[in-house]
């Protein structure tokens, strides 16, 4: 029972770390299309930083209603 316990963590753990992973990758998509490829390079380290799905999700929709990269700058400042 111990075992398929921490199999279901380890699944549930993988899982969580894929939509999160997909989430980074969406929002450096947004970024990237609307601003650059070199705005979005320049904020992806600390966008990989952040570990909250849902404020990950936030951000996204943040990335993709910003009227300009300071925007979305001043957004991620503020969260953190």
């Amino acid at each position: 029972q111990g075992i398929e316990q921490g199999i279901e963590q380890g699944i549930e753990q993988g899982i969580e770390q894929g939509g999160r992973n997909r989430a980074v990758e969406d929002i450096l998509d947004v970024l990237e299309i609307r601003f650059g490829a070199a705005s979005a390079h320049s904020l992806a380290a600390r966008i990989a930083a952040i570990n909250d799905l849902y404020r990950l999700k936030q951000l996204h929709r943040t990335a993709v209603q910003a009227a300009d990269l300071e925007a979305f700058r001043r957004h991620l400042d503020a969260a953190e």
